[in-house]
């Protein structure tokens, strides 16, 4: 780890501050938008818009970086995601804040791309697990402490998103300046949905799912927490405490993946989330309770997506890897942009408890269809990989470098059995 360090510093530092930058306007805008009289329902429209830019950006980044190369994308996207700061209180209006989130959804994509890159070039078959486990915990430090730094100024005002804009702006400095020289870069070709989901149905559907989820969890928190009435210490104290859990629970969850049947996690962690959002519905919404629920439901959507993008990978040959990150990363985009908009729905329908009663279904649904599909195939003999420490917001790079691991770089291992 601390070769990795050394060797990739620069990114590392650049890519906190980026996420330092974006913490805070995910959080801002959740806060700011009720105080601009703006609905839930607009709001989701607002959380969702940077889902769909993601989506289309993933799409039409490489193209431009084989075009006029890493270094001109990696800065021209970072000005605009600057720049698009800037815009949000000037325009308070949620169709201006809707096409500014497709923008910074769009450049954020091309960031993690070129980002991503940069670090799997930099790294050895030796090294690369590690170098993605340093480049998960920075992101969730960087939003970790996003949330601290929205306490510091009054979210009315315009210091935050000034405070947001700068540190995107500064994140830039330590990776341009670094000596590491910018990778080639190769299309990724996707593999086609039907073949991903004759491969591996549970991991289709499951990722789509895990989208809806994270999108919703993350991206309608902040305006949960305004529609509730929480304050902004609150709010950013629940917010934490779902990051907090993502970083945490990852490893020791992904210890026990690569020992057992991964399918069996999947759905013990998937009825675990749908616990915690029955308790969520019924449980007063006190901070306590909220930290608590935060680090739960966290702490069990970033390792079920690490878990099914590992459980692809068991049944992929390695010609097949590069193309199915791709296709994964395009399935859980959808999901993805769908989660904000239904939860706002489901706030309209029903409230403010809305929020968690969408994620009990989705989480109640992956527990069921997992349950089915553990009828319908046999589990694994072997595993082809380790589990690998994953964001639903990485590029289809750090993806495809996380799948990569073959099963010759396992040690042997009993513990890994056949279901009976």
């Amino acid at each position: 780890m601390l070769t990795v360090l050394r060797n990739s510093w620069p990114l590392l530092l650049g890519v906190m501050l980026l996420l330092l930058g974006n913490g805070i306007q995910g959080t801002l805008l959740g806060i700011r938008g009720k105080i601009e009289g703006f609905s839930a329902v607009e709001m989701s429209y607002v959380m969702s818009a940077y889902y769909a830019g993601f989506l289309v950006g993933s799409r039409f980044t490489p193209d431009m970086i084989r075009s006029v190369g890493h270094v001109r994308v990696f800065a021209a996207l970072g000005s605009l995601i600057s720049a698009a700061l800037i815009v949000y209180p000037v325009a308070p209006d949620w169709i201006v804040w809707s096409v500014l989130r497709i923008l910074i959804g769009f450049s954020f994509a091309g960031v993690y791309i070129t980002a991503e890159s940069w670090l799997n070039a930099s790294s050895t078959n030796e090294t690369r697990g590690q170098a993605l486990s340093a480049y998960m915990i920075m992101q969730m430090l960087g939003i970790i402490a996003a949330q601290g730094v929205v306490n510091f100024r009054d979210p009315g005002g315009f210091d935050l998103f000034a405070i947001s804009s700068i540190l995107v702006s500064i994140a830039f400095t330590p990776i341009l300046l670094a000596a590491t020289p910018a990778p080639a870069f190769d299309r990724i070709a996707p593999l086609p949905i039907s073949r991903l989901f004759r491969t591996s149905p549970l991991g289709c559907v499951g990722i789509f799912v895990v989208g809806g989820i994270f999108s919703a969890q993350f991206g309608m928190a902040a305006v949960w927490g305004s529609e509730v009435g929480l304050s902004v210490r609150n709010i950013s104290i629940f917010i934490a405490s779902i990051y907090f859990g993502g970083l945490v629970l990852q490893y020791p969850i992904g210890w026990l993946s690569d020992r057992y049947d991964r399918r069996t996690i999947i759905l013990a962690l998937a009825a675990a989330g749908t616990l915690t959002m029955i308790l969520a519905t019924v449980l007063p919404w006190t901070l306590p309770v909220l930290t608590l629920i935060g680090f739960l439901s966290g702490g069990i959507t970033n390792p079920v997506y690490s878990l099914l993008v590992a459980y692809v990978n068991d049944y992929l040959d390695g010609s097949e890897m590069a193309g199915a990150s791709a296709g994964l990363m395009f399935i859980n985009g959808l999901g993805a942009i769908g989660g904000p908009l239904i939860t706002g729905w489901f706030m309209h329908q029903f409230g403010p408890t809305g929020y968690f009663v969408f994620m009990l279904v989705l989480f109640a649904f992956l527990t069921l269809y997992t349950s089915f599909r553990m009828t319908r195939r046999r589990a694994q003999a072997l595993f082809r990989g380790r589990f690998r420490p994953l964001s639903p917001t990485a590029s289809a790079v750090a993806v495809e470098a996380a799948i990569e691991t073959r099963v010759e770089d396992l040690p042997p291992d009993p513990g890994a059995v056949e279901a009976p």
